[in-house]
Formats: C-alpha cells, sequence, structure tokens
C-alpha cells in the first residue's frame, strides 16, 4: 500500500467516507456489460449452486442447480450459462476492423469486445475453475456433455486470464476496481465484502452492509447460516421452487450492489491511456476467436516452460506500462511518484527557447527550462524525463539544487530551427516531469503474442482428450 493511499485510508475513518485516490477512470467500461454473479456449493472446490448474469439490469437471469451434487444437473446448468454468455460474446465478432502492421500480415480485429464483470476475485478464481472444468469436455464419445460447453469452457478461461492481465478490462471484480479510486476506512480484506465497500463510498459505514440477512455474501460461497437454515432443507425436501427462491433471494441484492458499482465508476471521466489498453483487450479477443475458428485446441493446463517465461515477461511489461499511464493519467497517481522524489511538479521561471548545443552538422537545438519545484527531486543529472502535458516529448535533467531544476528538451519540438509554437513550457506555466518515460504510449495494438494465432504451439492440430480428461469430475 502506497503512502498517500494509507493517508487516504486514515482520513476516511477520521471523516467517516471513503476519500478517492484516483481523478480519472483506469479501466474501459462497456456500454454493455455482462454482470456474472456465480454462487457454489460450500464444502465444493467449482460445484455451480447458481448464478445471476444479464447485461440489462432489470432483466436479470436466474440459473440454479436444485441438486448441486446431481453430476448432469451440473452440466444442464453449464450448457444454460453457454445458451446465455456464447450469443453474447460471438454478437461482438460480427463487426470488425482491418489492422495493418509492421514487417507482417493485416489481421481482422473486433470493433468491440465483451466484458465480464464479477463481484470479486473470489468470483474470478470460480470462474477460473469452471472453465478448466468445462474445457476440456467433449460432447461425443465416452461421458459427453451438452453442445456448447466446451466452448463455453475456454471462453471462462480466457476470460480469468485476462483478469490477471495488467489493466486489461475484459473481466473486472468490482471491488478491486472500486479499491483502485477510493480507499475506504476498513481493512484490504473487507474491501472484499462489496456491500461494505460502497457503503464507505455512498454513505460512510454501516452496520447494515455487514450484515448477511440484508446484503448477503455477493458469492461464490454462501452464507453459512442460510446454508444450514435454508438451502439445507430445501435440497433435501427435493423442492425445486423453494430452492430457486432461496438463491435468489441470495443474489438479487448483489445484483442490485453490481450495476451501483458500475455507475460509480462510470461518473468518472475515462483515462487518456484507457482506449489504447481496450485496443490491446479487442485484440486478444480476436486473437482467441480466431484460433477457435481455425480448430485449434484448448487452453493447456500448465504453460511449459518456454511459454512460461514468455507470459511472465509479457506480464511484466504490461504492468510497467500500466504504472505508467496511470500516472500520466491522473495527477493524484503521479502525486505518489513526487513523494519518492521520482517526479516533481512546479513553476517555469525560466526559459531559453533557441539553446544549441554541438557544432557544424552535429548542432542541435536543444531547449532550456528552469523548473521551481517545492519537491525533493532525487534524481541524477542526464536522467531521461518525460511530461503528462506534453506526451512524447523527451528531457534530460541538467541540474536540481536548493528548488530549482534544471532540463534541456531533447525530443518533440519539431523539426525546424525553432522549436514548435507550444512545445516549449512558457514562463509561469505549471509543470510536472518525471523519470517514468511515456514509451508505453505507443504500444503496439497486438499487446503479447496471446493475441497472435498459433503462437503457443504451432498450428492447429486435432485434439485427442487424454484418459485423466475423460474421467475428471466437476469438483
Amino acid at each position: 500500500m502506497s503512502l498517500l493511499t494509507s493517508l487516504a485510508r486514515l482520513r476516511a475513518l477520521d471523516e467517516g467516507i471513503a476519500q478517492p485516490i484516483a481523478t480519472v477512470r483506469h479501466c474501459h467500461l462497456s456500454a454493455r456489460p455482462m454482470v456474472f454473479i456465480p454462487l457454489k456449493l460450500s464444502g465444493e472446490a467449482a460445484a455451480p449452486l447458481a448464478a445471476m448474469l444479464g447485461t440489462d439490469r432489470a432483466e436479470p437471469h436466474l440459473l440454479v442447480v436444485t441438486q448441486p451434487r446431481n453430476r448432469d444437473l451440473r452440466f444442464a446448468w453449464a450448457a444454460e450459462l453457454a445458451g446465455l454468455l456464447l450469443p453474447y460474446i460471438q454478437g461482438f465478432l460480427r463487426e470488425t476492423e482491418t489492422v495493418e502492421r509492421k514487417n507482417a500480415d493485416p489481421y481482422e480485429r473486433a470493433l468491440d469486445a465483451p466484458q465480464l464483470i464479477v463481484p470479486n476475485q473470489a468470483g474470478v478464481a470460480f470462474t477460473r475453475l469452471l472453465g478448466r472444468s468445462t474445457r476440456f469436455r467433449r460432447a461425443d464419445g465416452p461421458y459427453p456433455v451438452p453442445t456448447g460447453v466446451p466452448l463455453l469452457g475456454r471462453w471462462l478461461t480466457w476470460f480469468a486470464e485476462r483478469a490477471g492481465y495488467p489493466g486489461s478490462s475484459l473481466t473486472i471484480a468490482a471491488t478491486d476496481e472500486l479499491g483502485r479510486h477510493w480507499a475506504s476506512g476498513q481493512s484490504g480484506l473487507e474491501d472484499a465484502n462489496l456491500a461494505a465497500l460502497l457503503a464507505w463510498i455512498t454513505e460512510g459505514p454501516s452496520d447494515d452492509a455487514e450484515d448477511p440477512l440484508i446484503w448477503p455474501p455477493a458469492g461464490p460461497v454462501t452464507d453459512p447460516g442460510f446454508d444450514a437454515e435454508v438451502l439445507a432443507p430445501a435440497i433435501e425436501k427435493g423442492s425445486a421452487e423453494r430452492v430457486t427462491e432461496a438463491l435468489r433471494s441470495q443474489l438479487e441484492p448483489t445484483w442490485r450492489l453490481m450495476w451501483q458499482a458500475i455507475d460509480l465508476l462510470a461518473g468518472l471521466p475515462e483515462g487518456n491511456s484507457v482506449a489504447q489498453r481496450w485496443e490491446q483487450d479487442r485484440a486478444s479477443f480476436s486473437g482467441l476467436a480466431a484460433q477457435i475458428e481455425d480448430g485449434a485446441p484448448p487452453q493447456a493446463r500448465h504453460d511449459g516452460a518456454i511459454a512460461a517465461a514468455a507470459r511472465l515477461a509479457r506480464m511484466e511489461r504490461a504492468q510497467a506500462a500500466y504504472e505508467v499511464q496511470r500516472a500520466y493519467d491522473d495527477p493524484l497517481v503521479m502525486a505518489e511518484y513526487r513523494l519518492t522524489g521520482e517526479a516533481f511538479a512546479g513553476e517555469v521561471v525560466e526559459t531559453e527557447p533557441e539553446n544549441f548545443e554541438g557544432e557544424g552538422r552535429s548542432r542541435k537545438l536543444r531547449p532550456l527550462v528552469v523548473v521551481k519545484t517545492d519537491d525533493p527531486v532525487r534524481l541524477a543529472p542526464g536522467t531521461t524525463l518525460g511530461t503528462p502535458q506534453r506526451r512524447g516529448q523527451g528531457a534530460q535533467l541538467v541540474e536540481a539544487s536548493d528548488g530549482l531544476v534544471t532540463l534541456k528538451i531533447t525530443k518533440g519540438m519539431g523539426r525546424g530551427k525553432t522549436p514548435t509554437p507550444g512545445a516549449v513550457p512558457e514562463v509561469g506555466e505549471r509543470v510536472c516531469y518525471t523519470s517514468l518515460t511515456d514509451d508505453f504510449q505507443g504500444a503496439p495494438s497486438l499487446p503479447d503474442a496471446e493475441a497472435t494465432p498459433w503462437t503457443h504451439g504451432g498450428p492447429p492440430r486435432e485434439y485427442r482428450p487424454t484418459d485423466e480428461d475423460a474421467r475428471e469430475e466437476w469438483s
């Protein structure tokens, strides 16, 4: 936890209401997100109990397994889920655009992509288990499952994987995203309670928000009291209607909270870099769709050594890019780096726009700018700098002493003998410079190898399930 976030939590505790820790929204919000609230049977790893999902807050779909320990009913439930999710996903493949690439063939990218919003990280984990339990199944041969279930498993696995990709908005855990934009006065563990976190953001802490009778857990685990007193008797009596209504009562409050969370996030302006990251998400979506269409096998249970190393490298690059982009988009995030001395803000007190270095053909325009700042500057002379006010501009630290920072601009001034108008800050202008460079702002539209077909094992091959795949039970 950063220093400013810790201070914001203390202030929230003192004032009794959550404090904003972001000025813009750092995730994409779809015009038609799929809200997905799963519940699982207590004591089981991935035994589905129910789910409420949909794209219309006024018309949620409720899917229930009335006998959760019945394997056939579980897969029938998965088939119902596929009947709702797959048309939603495939609908985004109807409209595409052709993307040109240097030194590579162009490819087709969907104009939009599906977005899955779950209540919390536990919901993401259940989605991952659900995907693994279904993507290796077959609609024919031994242990057949309803058509559509294996394909559903592949998409659920992809949604779960993208949830861990830094900056991706394809799968959003509501509690995590709210926690990136507001700091409550409770612990991080307590922030995983959607009702409690929303209460802190909207009106302050409330005992009612922690009452499972008023706001049941947001899943996938149900309240033990509900399990013992309501659910178990209904299942034992074999009353499908009682089971359905009992589970509806557990899911409907969370359904309302999910849309409240979406409204809160939608009320923030979108950060400048969000659209670029959504392009990368669309590329990943289009890449998997192309693999499925061409007959690629399901995702492997585990990466091989080379694939794992490549995935780790991509994740590290994505994390670095995401941190830079958030800082460039948001003054509150940049303030963290100002505290550590990796960035400074201040007023321009002197400029020399027509300063040159070198002689003859090596003579280059290098304007000088002097900034007065109260921030600690812990950067060595020669450090490369960037600025959120002029993205793509490069500068270099010349000297920093007694609250005055001298820097020279090295790129982003145009190609003339004089700087392009506006390229050099003017005296009296408020500026911010940081060692976090802007190199990631121009990232390619294909963010990683996963967005390109056949990077994890060559061309498509016939999938032959192993005996383990055939015997594996949904547990």
